[in-house]
């Protein structure tokens, strides 16, 4: 607990994580409800703990030993929310990983009506690497616009749009698709705000008719149907982990097919 100096002595919150419970920032929502209590004594954000050696609780029950590291991707659908439970009884990703025996949650977050790759684990230290801001863990999108988007407005959406009193980190955005009354888009963000396209395309009165993510760092949604899930390999882990840790690149988007122009963090790039 706090003020105790043990060695071995670790943030309540991490421990939570580390053993599958919820990401740190539920787990510390967990203990601010006074749901966590070390040797008796209910704790607080800030406390720590020799998992070892102290006895944890959460909700009255001890918590269980270390488990299987699991990492999956789940291709969510529209109308799901991202959460494992909801007192609303409305549709959740809970219901698309039954199958699997550990306690997994959502790494991140897609809004309801957004679809596409959502990454699930029980590691915390995974989970933190992959959504902490200083990370930078790029994520793609294929939004599709109506009734079209123009090159000004492309631009402001790659240099940053102030969303709630601060300005959105720049992104690489291009043009996939342009048809009458429609425009599909390839967003990549590298940072994790709250519907921060959905936001952004609101800033700049467009219609934001669908949004996918189709890439997490290096993973690819690829063809795993809607509702579908899937259990990542070793190298695929591996590979995130690295784009967690490697701040080497410079951002830039491919330049986009079709005579079309795109914007990044370096500014506008034609074929």
């Amino acid at each position: 607990m706090t003020g105790e100096k043990m060695s071995d002595s670790i943030r309540l919150q991490k421990i939570l994580a580390d053993r599958g419970i919820a990401s740190r920032r539920k787990a510390e929502e967990l203990i601010r409800a006074g749901k966590v209590a070390v040797n008796g004594k209910t704790a607080q954000v800030g406390d720590k703990a020799d998992p070892e050696t102290d006895r944890i609780t959460v909700n009255g029950k001890p918590l269980r030993g270390r488990s299987r590291p699991v990492y999956i991707m789940l291709h969510k659908p529209r109308g799901y929310i991202t959460t494992m439970s909801d007192e609303k009884e409305r549709k959740c990703v809970a219901e698309l990983v039954r199958g699997i025996p550990q306690r997994i949650y959502p790494v991140g977050r897609l809004d309801r009506e957004s679809e596409g790759l959502l990454l699930m684990t029980n590691d915390g230290a995974f989970a933190n690497a992959m959504t902490h801001p200083s990370r930078h863990v790029p994520k793609t999108y294929r939004v599709t616009i109506r009734p079209d988007v123009t090159g000004e407005q492309m631009r402001r959406m790659a240099e940053g749009i102030v969303i709630d009193g601060r300005r959105t980190a720049p992104a690489d955005v291009r043009v996939l698709v342009r048809e009458p009354g429609r425009v599909v888009l390839q967003v990549v963000l590298h940072e994790g705000r709250n519907r921060e396209i959905r936001k952004m395309c609101e800033a700049l009165s467009l219609e934001t008719a669908r949004l996918k993510r189709t890439a997490f760092g290096t993973l690819k949604l690829g063809m795993l149907p809607a509702g579908k899930w899937r259990e990542l390999t070793d190298e695929e882990v591996v590979r995130l982990k690295a784009a967690a840790g490697d701040r080497s690149g410079d951002g830039r988007g491919q330049k986009s097919g079709g005579g079309e122009f795109c914007w990044n963090r370096a500014g506008r790039s034609e074929r």
